[in-house]
C-alpha cells in the first residue's frame, strides 16, 4: 500500500526567523580550550575577510584556495601537537584555519569546479576536521558542507552541474562523511549553546541535501550510523524546538520508500517512541505553524512505520489503536492524521481491525463520518479505513 495521503517531502526548507541562527552569527566562541581573547581575534578576522575583494573563481583560483587551506590545516596540526596544553600557542593557527574554511564557501557558487575540488584530494582533510577538538572548527566544516551540497546552487537544466554535485556527494560518502556527521551530532549539545544548536540544524540540512542528490543515502546512513537512535532521542524530548521539528522531518524522509529503514526502526522500539510523541497532542493543539508541521511529520513517520506487518503488530501491542481513537474523540487538530494512521494499521491486518471493534472504535468512527461535524467536510480526502471496510465485509 502506498502512502497516497502522506504529505510529499518538500524540497529544501528555508531558514526563517524562528530557525536557529547560523554558527558564528553573533561571533561567540564557546570552546573552553580557547582563550577568550580568541573572540576578538575572530571578529577582527571576519571584518577583514568581508572587506577583501572576491577573486573570480576558476581552476587556478581554486588551486590557490586549496593550497592555502592545506597549509593552514597542517600548521594547526603541528601547533596542537607541539603545544597540546598551551591553547594560546595554537590559537592563531586556529583562527587562520577558521578563515580558510570560510573562504572555501565560495566554491558553492561554482559547482562546475567540484570535479577539480575532488581531484585536488582535499576532501579527506576537510572531513577530518569534523572531529577537531575545537567544536567551532567542526561547526565551520558543517556550514561548508551544507553550502556545497545545497541543490539550489545547481541549475537543474545544467546536466554537467548535476553530475558534478553527484560526484561530490559520492566522494563525501566514500570518505565517511555520514559516519563523521552522526558522530559529531552526538557530541554537540543543542540545548543551550546557540552555535551548537545551529550546527545540529545544519547537520540535518546537510543530510537532507545529500538525500536530495543521491536517494540511496537514506538507507546508507541508517546502515552505517546510529542516526535513527539519535533521531528517536530527539523525539523523546518533550519541549518543542526547531531541531526537534527538523528531526521529525528527517525521520519521515528516511522512512519513505525504505522498507529496510521501517523495519529497523520498528526493531528499535520506534513505534512506541513515535506513539509517545504524538500522544502529547491527543488533547491539545500545536501552538505554532512549525509545531503543527512537526506533528504532521510525526504521523507521516507513524504511517510509514505501519507498512511492514511486524510493525502493525507492535502498534496493536502498544495500544496504538486506542490512542488513535482517543485523538479522534478529542477532535483536536491531529484527528485527521489519526484516522489515516488507523487506515494503515488495519489494512491487511485483521488483529488491528478486531482490536478496533473490541474497544468500540466503530462508534467513534461512525460518529466522525456521519455526524453533523463530519470529517468528510473538514478533510475531503479522507476515506473510511479501508482495512476495516474489508474486515467488516
Amino acid at each position: 500500500m502506498e502512502i497516497a495521503t502522506a504529505r510529499s517531502h518538500n524540497p529544501k526548507r528555508k531558514r526563517d526567523a524562528t530557525s536557529p541562527p547560523p554558527p558564528y552569527s553573533n561571533g561567540e566562541t564557546t570552546t573552553e580550550e580557547i582563550d577568550l581573547s580568541l573572540l576578538d581575534a575572530i571578529e577582527k578576522s571576519q571584518s577583514l575577510s568581508k572587506s577583501q575583494p572576491i577573486e573570480t573563481l576558476d581552476p587556478k583560483t581554486l588551486k590557490k584556495l586549496i593550497l592555502s587551506f592545506e597549509r593552514k590545516y597542517k600548521e594547526n596540526i603541528e601547533s596542537r601537537l607541539k603545544y597540546p596544553d598551551q591553547p594560546e600557542k595554537f590559537a592563531d593557527s586556529e583562527i587562520d584555519l577558521h578563515n580558510e574554511l570560510h573562504k572555501l564557501k565560495i566554491l558553492s557558487s561554482a559547482p562546475e569546479l567540484y570535479p577539480d575540488l575532488i581531484n585536488l584530494n582535499t576532501i579527506p582533510s576537510v572531513l577530518s576536521l569534523l572531529s577537531h577538538e575545537n567544536t567551532d572548527i567542526a561547526i565551520d566544516v558543517i556550514q561548508l558542507l551544507q553550502d556545497l551540497t545545497d541543490e539550489d546552487v545547481v541549475e537543474m537544466s545544467n546536466e554537467n552541474e548535476e553530475e558534478s554535485m553527484k560526484a561530490l556527494v559520492n566522494t563525501l560518502i566514500e570518505n565517511n562523511v555520514l559516519e563523521l556527521l552522526v558522530q559529531n551530532l552526538q557530541r554537540l549539545s543543542d540545548s543551550d549553546d546557540q552555535d551548537e544548536m545551529a550546527a545540529v540544524y545544519n547537520t540535518l540540512a546537510t543530510v537532507e541535501n545529500m538525500i536530495e542528490v543521491e536517494p540511496k543515502v537514506a538507507e546508507m546512513i541508517c546502515e552505517k550510523t546510529r542516526v535513527l537512535k539519535w533521531l528517536l532521542g530527539k523525539l523523546k524530548v518533550r519541549e518543542f524546538d526547531s531541531n526537534k521539528q527538523y528531526a521529525a522531518e528527517i525521520l519521515s524522509i528516511l522512512l519513505q520508500n525504505s522498507e529496510a529503514n521501517q523495519k529497523k526502526l520498528g526493531q528499535m522500539n520506534g513505534v512506541d517512541v513515535v506513539l509517545q510523541a504524538v500522544a502529547m497532542y491527543k488533547s491539545k493543539d500545536p501552538k505554532s505553524g512549525d509545531e503543527e508541521e512537526m506533528v504532521e511529520n510525526l504521523f507521516d513517520c507513524l504511517c510509514c512505520l505501519l507498512m511492514p506487518l511486524e510493525n502493525k503488530e507492535r502498534f496493536v501491542k502498544a495500544e496504538g489503536v486506542e490512542l488513535m481513537i482517543i485523538i479522534i474523540k478529542q477532535k483536536k487538530l491531529a484527528y485527521g492524521s489519526a484516522i489515516r494512521a488507523l487506515d494503515f494499521a488495519m489494512t491487511n491486518y485483521p488483529p488491528a481491525c478486531e482490536r478496533f471493534v473490541d474497544v468500540l472504535g466503530l462508534k467513534t468512527a461512525f460518529a466522525a463520518f456521519m455526524g453533523k461535524a463530519s470529517y468528510f467536510l473538514l478533510f475531503p480526502d479522507l476515506v473510511f479505513p479501508i482495512g476495516l471496510v474489508t474486515f467488516i465485509g
